[in-house]
This record gives C-alpha cells, structure tokens and sequence, in this order.
C-alpha cells in the first residue's frame, strides 16, 4: 500500500461540527461584504425570499472544508487547489459536520487528494468539494 508521511489512501480526515449563530454569520458577512439578506434578515428570508430560516452561506461552508484540510496537516502541507459545490440550503439552527477522505497519493509530487463533504444532520452531503496538498518535508 502506498504510504507518504504515514498517510494512507483511505485516511478520513478528523471531522468537526459546526453550528453557525446570528451573531457568526453577520460577522462572517461582514468580513466578505456580503449584503445579501438572506444571511441575517429572518423576515425578509422567510417573506420574501421564503426560506423557512436564516440560510448559511456557502462560502463559508467552503471554508470550513478547506480549514478540515489544512487543519488535519497541522501545518505539514500547503494548499494547492481547492474546489466545493452546494448543493443544498443549510439553515440556521443546523448542525453542519466538514470532513473528508484521502483519495490519492502521488508519490513523485509528494502530493495528497482529498474529498472533502459537509454534511446536514441527516448524514446527506450538502456541500461536496476536493483538495490537492503539497506535503512538506519535516
């Protein structure tokens, strides 16, 4: 079996909850300068644009994806590409769990794939999204 750095295809990176407040998401919209309203507005989401609930933003599902990566390296790899996809509306209240698995090994490139998700409380995968890490020597 191919093994670079004792990582394994296979390898399920650590998973982590999130649980987004009021008070996260205004300031995560605030930092990116998105104005949509849907992310902090429950009336007009609801009335107007009719979600049932605040919407958690996409963007920063990617970035919890992206952190699950670079979090499970501690520092050992830099990021070389990174994509994500939603797929589903989250909702405030939601707990949302990022993680992922290894995927490929290039031994050549020192480089690791990984499938990275964000998944609803019911196990379903709301967010799908991949990495290649560049591991760096110790």
């Amino acid at each position: 079996m191919t093994e670079l750095m004792g990582i394994k295809v296979g390898d399920r990176l650590p998973e982590r909850e999130h649980t987004a407040t009021n008070v996260s998401l205004f300031l995560y919209n605030a930092a990116v300068w998105n104005a949509h309203r849907i992310h902090y507005d429950e009336s007009y989401t609801t009335e107007v644009e009719h979600h049932p609930g605040i919407v958690i933003d996409g963007p920063l599902q990617g970035d919890w994806m992206s952190q699950c990566a670079l979090n499970w390296m501690e520092g050992r790899s830099e990021l070389l590409s990174f994509n994500y996809s939603n797929r589903r509306a989250a909702y405030l209240g939601e707990v949302l769990t990022a993680g992922g698995t290894v995927t490929d090994i290039d031994m050549a490139s020192s480089v690791v794939g990984v499938e990275l998700f964000v998944k609803n409380e019911a196990g379903e995968v709301i967010s799908p999204g991949g990495a290649k890490l560049k591991m760096l020597q110790p």
